[in-house]
């Protein structure tokens, strides 16, 4: 199981991307508009580079459901590989099934 302060921090952090996603996008694409002065351009990323570090999608890490693990994740599942191993052997995640030879 992770620190709980590190799945909380994670959470805010998921939380500020969310709320400053419109705003971000906005400034990124008058940023990078050609059609737009050079100095408006500039002001927009002076105004991007203005917002909080934690806004930024990748600043968010992929952590399991289940323990909060931030390694060994897979996206399919929402699950870290320890997890989705031992859900897999009860037989919990359908559709997967545990091989052997």
């Amino acid at each position: 199981m992770a620190k709980k302060s590190a799945i909380a921090k994670n959470k805010r952090r998921e939380q500020m991307v969310a709320k400053y996603a419109a705003k971000r996008a906005k400034l990124k694409a008058m940023a990078n508009d050609p059609a737009l002065p050079i100095d408006e351009q500039f002001k927009a990323r002076l105004k991007l580079a203005e917002l909080p570090r934690n806004s930024a999608p990748t600043r968010v890490r992929n952590r399991c459901g289940l323990t909060g693990r931030p390694r060994g994740y897979y996206r399919k599942f929402n699950l870290s590989r320890i997890a989705v191993r031992q859900l897999g052997s009860h037989g919990q995640i359908p559709g997967l099934v545990k091989s052997s030879w």
